[in-house]
């Protein structure tokens, strides 16, 4: 009986039985969160070589969450970024994305690749409808400068004073660094 329930429930949440409507959702947030990805690795690449990992620091203090701001406008939706490790705690996951973020890593560690894992479903909340998306960002080498374990003495320092709450280091190559997150309203 535990078995056909778990087989059940596993059937209703997974987004390759999702009605067209939610795939047609889906594929909208994934168009949002290519736009926001490379406009966010734009800068960061920009800032790197014109001054490296200190200057990355500024992009995402100050770029990203104007780039998230402006995305959010353009498509009336809401689009962040979060992570169970986060940097910046207004980044901090709700409850939906603590759940999913947990699921992700158990997919990691059940072998599924990191770099195309996402999840979406329709949820109601407090009489409030909508269709929430979650895409993972995998842990790139690049990551690593900022969010990695061996650290600049400068840069630690710069980190420290930009994020005194800062969770986001010790990531290892493949980890699972957050997710690109988006709320569309449906009500």
């Amino acid at each position: 009986m535990t078995r056909l329930l778990l087989i059940v429930t596993t059937f209703m949440l997974s987004p390759a039985f999702a009605d067209n409507h939610q795939k047609e959702l889906a594929g909208k947030s994934k168009v949002a969160v290519q736009e926001f990805m490379g406009q966010l690795q734009g800068e960061l690449q920009t800032s790197m070589k014109s001054g490296g990992p200190i200057k990355a620091v500024e992009v995402c203090k100050e770029k990203a969450p104007l780039i998230a701001k402006n995305l959010s406008d353009k498509y009336g939706w809401k689009i962040a970024r979060t992570s169970l490790k986060t940097r910046n705690s207004s980044n901090a996951p709700d409850a939906w994305e603590t759940k999913v973020l947990h699921d992700f890593e158990k997919r990691k560690q059940n072998g599924e690749q990191v770099k195309p894992m996402a999840y979406f479903e329709t949820v109601n909340e407090n009489g409030v409808k909508s269709f929430r998306f979650m895409k993972a960002i995998p842990t790139g080498k690049a990551c690593l400068s900022c969010h990695g374990d061996n650290l600049d003495a400068a840069l630690t320092a710069k980190l420290d004073s930009s994020y005194p709450n800062d969770k986001a280091r010790g990531f290892k190559l493949g980890d699972i660094r957050g997710a690109f997150t988006i709320t569309q309203p449906l009500n």
